[in-house]
């Protein structure tokens, strides 16, 4: 149980003792670091039922909790807030709960609860991944993840953009230039050589645009009539209609990009329970139209058209099927949404990480589905983010200048070599030693540097300065994990089995504070899971660790005389490093044992 749970109780009553009124919720806040205490009750809200001066009305709550709450040593008001202090006694008794707990601060999964399942990566079949699509699947399993140890049970899923003018281009592309070329014969993983003929559609049909408007075309001309467009364009028309060759040559190519995602996916650590594809799901959707009709939530124009009118709403008119019968995207992801309650049963509701620019999109699926009559459709939410850009600024597919996925996991083990062998730091590595932990500390760099970041933030990209050993960094916290390891194995003494109680030594301030910030954990991860914000954990742990270093700088552990004192730092420090190993796990950030 923790502090706000214990007090809050305490309060209602002393309220309802001293004042003869009852109040449903108490507001408690962390005291400032300039007041003594350890939590603090805001008084404000009470002066809308309780008259009177918020000092006088906090220290007769205060009375009263002294009296009658044996955790609450004494108390002091500062204006409207009443700052607690608790009592030695009951820190000893949460550590001594706590310190052989596994999964402190996770929530096992709740019985008959609703699953959540969490939509992440969705790339396109025509290019690598790049670092926009490092943001998505790190913010999309991490999330996935916190709220798994938030009590729910989660699915992780992606949908693959496989089809449409996009993917044909690649695919003419390769047919007309590509001269057989494989991944096996040119060494080069499926995904990046079949957006190297993406990149090389776009070049050629730039020509053929430019050499039409020097005949007289317009531009809007030139961009219809260009021959390669043409040739794309037929070519999704064969596709769509099922020509052996097309469908051939399209299973080919996408499966060699799903092969190289597949290794690209293991390298950056994310995973997924099931997989949908836009080949399968396009046509998903349009009976959804015809019972929104029959229900009057639809509506159909002159031309065979069919709308939804959310003006009444505060949205626009939208369009969820076209007038020759075809869907479009929305009638797409109407159906998409069915059939995955469909396939999972037990799921009461979905996640969505999709960049902000889809904004709007989601709005309207989202009340769609919610007028159609689903009930799981009030549990649907759209994980928006920003984009993620480098100093030279935005990146583009069709050029071939976005920052390729893979090269960026390379570049960040690299630099994170370069720094660490500047430090000093690895003296009796061996080279395979060596090169897992700059991988380690290249990708806790990366994902630390991006999820520490509130999602709904745009983030500009610094590899160099995301592997600082200084600072909000990830190699900062991995360092410290490291650094709280070797101290234990220094400890040539049982400190797993000493239980240290109130009677034997009074907590030093800083012990007292790192058991304050650890008893915080299970309520962040609750915040993160509520919020869908992995930036909650990420400067958590980095404030424990903060903690800890002011701890370690200003009492001695190994040192120490007293041996249940020394005892007792060993296990508090080893405790610290469980907390930051479970969190830096929801990020899916691995720490190292020697660094």
């Amino acid at each position: 149980m923790t502090l706000s749970q214990i007090l809050t109780p305490q309060i209602q009553k002393a309220v309802q003792v001293v004042f003869d009124i009852t109040i449903d919720k108490v507001e408690f806040q962390v005291t400032r670091k300039d007041f003594e205490g350890d939590i603090t009750m805001v008084i404000f809200p009470l002066l809308k039922t309780i008259k009177g001066n918020p000092v006088e009305i906090g220290t007769k709550i205060g009375n009263y909790i002294i009296e009658n709450v044996a955790e609450v040593e004494k108390f002091n008001v500062v204006a409207g807030f009443l700052n607690i202090v608790i009592s030695d006694n009951y820190y000893f008794k949460f550590f001594n709960e706590i310190k052989s707990d596994e999964s402190f601060g996770f929530v096992s999964e709740t019985p008959n609860n609703n699953a959540i399942m969490v939509e992440y990566s969705s790339p396109n079949t025509n290019k690598p991944l790049h670092l926009g699509h490092v943001r998505n699947n790190l913010l999309g399993y991490s999330v996935a993840e916190i709220i798994k140890a938030s009590g729910k049970k989660v699915y992780k899923t992606q949908i693959i953009n496989d089809r449409g003018i996009h993917i044909c281009k690649s695919m003419l592309a390769w047919k007309k230039f590509g001269n057989g070329q494989t991944p096996e014969s040119t060494g080069l993983k499926g995904d990046k050589l079949v957006g190297n003929f993406y990149v090389e559609f776009d070049k050629i049909y730039k020509v053929e645009i430019a050499t039409l408007m020097s005949q007289g075309k317009t531009e809007e001309e030139a961009k219809k009539q260009a021959p390669i467009i043409q040739e794309a364009q037929q070519m999704l028309l064969d596709w769509e209609a099922g020509k052996p060759e097309v469908m051939s040559l399209w299973k080919t190519m996408n499966q060699w990009v799903y092969d190289g995602f597949a290794q690209t996916y293991k390298n950056l650590g994310v995973n997924f329970d099931s997989y949908y594809y836009e080949s399968n799901t396009y046509l998903l959707g349009k009976e959804v139209v015809q019972l929104g009709l029959e229900k009057g939530i639809f509506e159909k124009d002159p031309d065979g058209s069919v709308w939804i009118d959310l003006t009444e709403d505060g949205l626009d008119r939208k369009i969820v099927l076209r007038s020759d019968g075809t869907a479009v995207y929305m009638t797409q992801d109407i159906g998409t949404a069915i059939q995955r309650v469909k396939d999972f049963p037990d799921v009461g509701g979905m996640v969505y990480t999709v960049g902000n620019e889809q904004d709007y999109h989601f709005k309207v699926l989202f009340l769609i589905l919610k007028k159609l009559g689903f009930e799981w459709a009030a549990n649907l939410y759209h994980l928006s983010y920003g984009m993620v850009e480098l100093p030279s600024g935005k990146m583009k597919s069709r050029e071939g200048t976005v920052v390729d996925a893979d090269d960026l996991m390379e570049e960040m083990t690299q630099t994170a070599g370069k720094i660490a062998s500047d430090l000093g730091k690895l003296e009796g590595y061996s080279v395979t030693e060596k090169a897992k932990l700059y991988t380690m500390i290249g990708l806790g760099a990366l994902k630390y540097y991006i999820l520490k970041v509130d999602p709904k933030k745009q983030i500009l990209f610094n590899p160099e300065e995301s592997v600082d050993f200084a600072g909000n960094t990830g190699p900062f916290i991995q360092y410290t994990y490291a650094r709280i390891q070797s101290i234990l194995r220094k400890a040539n003494f049982d400190f797993q089995t000493v239980i240290l109680s109130d009677s034997e030594e009074s907590l030093h301030p800083k012990e007292k504070e790192l058991i304050k910030q650890m008893e915080l954990f299970p309520e962040v991860i609750q915040n993160a899971a509520q919020h869908l914000s992995p930036a909650l954990i990420a400067n958590y742990t980095y404030d424990l660790v903060k903690e800890y270093n002011s701890f370690y700088q200003t009492v001695s552990i190994l040192g120490e005389e007293n041996l249940a004192k020394k005892v007792f730092r060993v296990q508090l420090s080893k405790k610290v490093s469980e907390v930051i190993k479970s969190a830096f796990l929801l990020l899916g950030i691995e720490v190292p044992e020697r660094m």
